[in-house]
């Protein structure tokens, strides 16, 4: 893939991963967030089922239960948690929290016997540096500030899960189920914590088609294709511009302002996770063992 085409693609992916944030909260004025999300999911979900439908599916009930369980913590845990809290607090702020994720991940994969390099530390360090502006310097911490962050920990575990268990699975066909079945769960929740509503109108339409195709499906395609065709530590290394974009957008779609203390909370948060996924090493040696091949 050329450079052109790369970056292009890199931009795409990640400003629609912080659009889906102001997005959502606009949503949230035609139906309760966990509606909101449960319809999302099950949309999308069953669009991308039906697009799969002709590729390789679970088999038997082991690794049904285990898509199943990564849609609870992806879908359900993530997005229920992140919406919810936008009752409390921004969007913008949502966003800087839930790219906590990566940082996490270096933690809980450290518990489960994972080895990480030092360079991986340091970004813990410095993005943990970011949390603690961006909780410490908050004088009125809100219920929502620790909900978005129990999604942060929901991303992670999923994660750790999607990478033990997802070799087996199609990603294309997991990506359906998982969202599927963190429908499912939303919906339920909904039931029995929301007084469900949906206005139905022009607007809510077109939020829920917005992300449903391209907050989910269209932004999971894109950033697996560039998973698959570059180098992953690489393009890992981008998703720091998520919560950048996350928070440009709630300004120009909402209007939100971000404190000061948030905003530098924020950008040590994203040096954070570009130091966490950055290999500098190992990016020069696929680059190297390329160009020994086109000598060839």
């Amino acid at each position: 893939m050329n450079r052109y085409k790369y970056f292009t693609l890199i931009i795409i992916t990640t400003f629609i991963m912080g659009i889906a944030f102001p997005v959502g909260k606009m949503g949230m004025l035609y139906a309760p967030p966990f509606l909101l999300m449960g319809i999302r999911y099950m949309l999308a979900g069953g669009l991308l089922a039906i697009l799969v439908a002709k590729k390789r599916q679970p088999k038997g009930r082991k690794q049904w239960m285990q898509a199943s369980v990564i849609g609870l913590f992806q879908s359900a845990g993530v997005m229920g948690c992140v919406y919810y809290s936008m009752n409390w607090i921004t969007s913008g702020e949502s966003a800087i929290i839930t790219f906590v994720n990566p940082l996490l991940v270096i933690i809980l994969g450290t518990l489960t016997g994972a080895v990480y390099r030092g360079l991986q530390w340091i970004g813990v360090v410095v993005g943990f540096i970011g949390v603690v502006f961006t909780f410490g310097f908050h004088l009125g911490l809100e219920p929502g500030t620790f909900i978005c962050f129990a999604g942060a920990v929901c991303f992670a575990v999923a994660t750790l899960l999607i990478k033990r268990w997802g070799i087996a699975f199609d990603r294309t066909v997991l990506a359906a189920y998982q969202m599927l079945a963190g429908g499912v769960v939303l919906l339920l929740l909904s039931l029995w914590t929301e007084k469900p509503f949906f206005h139905v109108t022009s607007a809510s339409i077109t939020i829920i088609l917005l992300l449903a195709i391209v907050c989910s499906i269209i932004q999971f395609s894109v950033w697996f294709y560039l998973l698959h065709q570059g180098d992953p530590a690489k393009t890992s290394s981008f998703l720091f511009l998520a919560p950048f974009f996350g928070v440009l957008s709630s300004w120009f779609l909402l209007g939100e302002q971000v404190a000061w203390y948030v905003g530098v909370g924020g950008i040590f948060i994203c040096g954070g996770i570009f130091l966490v996924n950055w290999d500098g090493k190992t990016s020069l040696r696929l680059r190297r063992l390329k160009e020994a091949a086109s000598a060839k």
